[in-house]
């Protein structure tokens, strides 16, 4: 009898390895797979409003609107995805209103890059330009200090993006404390996020946050898309013959490498963001 119970006792104290009785999970359904995805056009695709692959083509390929002109471009091979946009002193200029960067449309965004790119000591890069005619500061204004330091330092590139406030002023950030490494032959991923229910203004780097001035308040510092807006990728007005709105020279024409250009109407969550990254390095 006390063996028995012994026995009965330690078959009810023994452990149930599922007690939530939660379905069995086949780890051949995640084969092949990066933080639960197969590729970057499984992230968030109905949140995708605008992509260059720049895969032989600079058309968006969201709304497949061609370029109205470019300069010093080519396509380069070896790039995240195929191949990528390489600029000599370059950019790509679409004169046309995006049904998706429309006011009404566009309250929040991610906007994800990767680039090869250098400091020049001298000139400022607009990787990305959501501008307005006949104005210096556009929309948002995906700006790098490339000017701050010399070709030999590849070790801080400084990130200064801008966006234009429903209170007609600017809002920033700027990654004072972190870097990422950048090179004329590494890929480097960056990222921006605003999320307009808390006017935070992120900016992401290799999978690190590292903006040092994110929270840009609301009201009338809330970001604003205002209307009519046109694209430039590599350079602002200036930058483009007969388009100039000033005498401001602070900025160049690209010089490096751009792929996977994609833009959401939404702030991408942490975790999906560190995928981006890593499903980029992996070429996916």
């Amino acid at each position: 009898m006390g063996m028995l119970a012994v026995s009965l006792l330690t078959i009810s104290c023994k452990k149930d390895g599922n007690p939530n009785k939660l379905p069995s999970v086949n780890p051949a359904d995640y084969a092949g797979k990066i933080d639960g995805y197969n590729s970057s056009d499984e992230v968030y695709p109905d949140n995708l409003i605008a992509y260059w692959s720049f895969e032989d083509t600079k058309n968006e390929l969201k709304s497949n609107t061609a370029p109205g002109s470019s300069a010093n471009d080519s396509y380069a091979a070896g790039g995240v995805k195929g191949k990528a946009l390489s600029l000599n002193a370059g950019y790509v200029y679409f004169p046309t209103q995006f049904e998706k960067f429309k006011t009404a449309a566009l309250k929040s965004f991610t906007i994800s890059v990767w680039v090869k790119i250098l400091n020049n000591g001298s000139k400022r890069t607009m990787l990305f330009q959501l501008a307005r005619p006949g104005m210096f500061n556009g929309n948002i204004n995906f700006a790098l200090n490339t000017q701050s330091f010399p070709a030999s330092n590849t070790t801080t590139l400084r990130i200064q993006p801008t966006f234009l406030t429903v209170g007609g002023g600017t809002q920033d950030n700027l990654n004072n404390n972190l870097s990422p490494t950048i090179g004329a032959d590494k890929w480097t991923h960056i990222v921006l996020t605003y999320e307009t229910s808390t006017g935070v203004f992120d900016i992401w780097a290799d999978g690190v946050k590292m903006g040092g001035f994110p929270n840009r308040g609301v009201g009338n510092n809330l970001f604003n898309s205002y209307e009519p807006s046109e694209v430039i990728i590599g350079s602002n007005y200036n930058g483009i013959p007969g388009k100039s709105v000033n005498t401001d020279v602070t900025f160049a024409p690209m010089t490096g490498q751009i792929d996977e250009l994609r833009i959401y109407n939404r702030a991408m969550p942490d975790a999906q963001i560190r995928a981006l990254f890593n499903l980029g390095k992996a070429n996916k």
